[in-house]
């Protein structure tokens, strides 16, 4: 039994942190661990602008722990109303790495997203030109399609017929949840995938864990176990397709204990720990450097972090909450719970 893994330091190819209180209490718990992450831009209101950006990057950058060097990779939130020129203008800015595509109303904050792809592609074939790559969460919107169909469903009608047919766009596919996505990302040529640590641990019995449990509620949706183990057997392959995305996305906790509770689990505070769990689990601990701290930087043309980072085999509970202000709290994955590794 293995009770000690050295990795090169590792990146965060998809975060939520927010603003205000809640990016000031978060922001530690990614930047402490992570060298570098990838900065959502569902913001409200959203980043949509190259100065929207600067100034996002700007309070992160502030709220830094002291001594920090984490660097947050920044993104815009593309719209129908993107052109190629500004394409060209985030290209050449040198702060925008790539551009997130919202499907509307898919998924938190994502009412400004796109509803017309046919729209946005002269913006993708110019974004193709300048090497910008296209995060995707890739969840159709069609009204009727089951919840758990989404993944499917929009890889068959928008992945497949309309994007992947742009020449030499690179895609990112974030947080894949299906066998279908696997076998999509694997049979294709451009493109990447992150996977998040829930996905990898839970199946869609987890949300109705000691009843409707709104803190294992996140989007996409946890599915059926057998397609937690085709996400499982996908990083048990040596491949530099699929990469650590965390998708830690905090929300307070009378947001989620809610009538109407918003989609998002919080895992910053223990995501590497986390994905030590499941790759352990999928027999793939000699992947688990590349997935974490390679994979990544190559596709996104990043140099790899110098710094090692080492975690143990060690139990501890998760904390029941956060007090993230005196009005804000934060109940994170794994609530009172155990976890199994440690950074050392």
């Amino acid at each position: 039994m293995q009770n000690e893994i050295t990795i090169i330091k590792p990146d965060d190819f998809h975060l939520h942190l927010r603003d205000g209180e809640m990016l000031k209490f978060v922001l530690p718990h990614t930047a402490n661990v992570f060298a570098r992450a990838v900065v959502m831009p569902n913001l409200k209101p959203p980043v949509i602008t190259l100065e929207d950006a600067i100034n996002y990057k700007k309070r992160i950058l502030e709220n830094l722990p002291q001594n920090s060097s984490f660097e947050p990779l920044m993104t815009i939130y593309l719209t129908e109303k993107h052109t190629p020129v500004d394409i060209e203008n985030f290209a050449k800015s040198g702060i925008i790495k790539a551009i997130k595509l919202y499907p509307s109303n898919a998924t938190t904050n994502s009412e400004f997203g796109v509803g017309n792809f046919d729209k946005i592609i002269p913006t993708l074939e110019a974004m193709s030109k300048f090497g910008m790559p296209l995060l995707i969460h890739g969840e159709s919107t069609e009204a009727g399609v089951d919840v758990f169909d989404k993944e499917k469903r929009f890889i068959e009608t928008i992945l497949d017929k309309k994007l992947r047919k742009i020449k030499n766009l690179k895609i990112v596919m974030e947080h894949i949840t299906t066998k279908e996505a696997v076998d999509f990302i694997f049979e294709n040529e451009n493109m990447g995938a992150t996977i998040t640590p829930q996905h990898l641990l839970m199946n869609r019995n987890a949300i109705f864990d000691g009843g409707i449990n709104p803190h294992n509620y996140c989007l996409p949706v946890l599915k059926r176990e057998k397609h937690r183990q085709a996400l499982l057997e996908a990083i048990a392959k040596p491949n530099k397709k699929l990469f650590l995305g965390t998708d830690s996305a905090p929300h307070p906790k009378n947001a989620k204990e809610n009538s109407c509770g918003c989609a998002g689990i919080y895992s910053a505070f223990a995501a590497l720990p986390l994905y030590a769990e499941a790759f352990e689990e999928a027999g793939a601990l000699s992947n688990f450097e590349n997935f974490c701290s390679k994979n990544g930087a190559n596709f996104y043309g990043l140099p790899q972090n110098t710094g090692k980072i080492t975690l143990i085999r060690e139990n501890w509970n998760a904390p029941s909450e956060f007090i993230v202000s005196k009005d804000i709290s934060l109940v994170p994955i794994r609530a009172q719970k155990t976890i199994k590794w440690k950074i050392s």
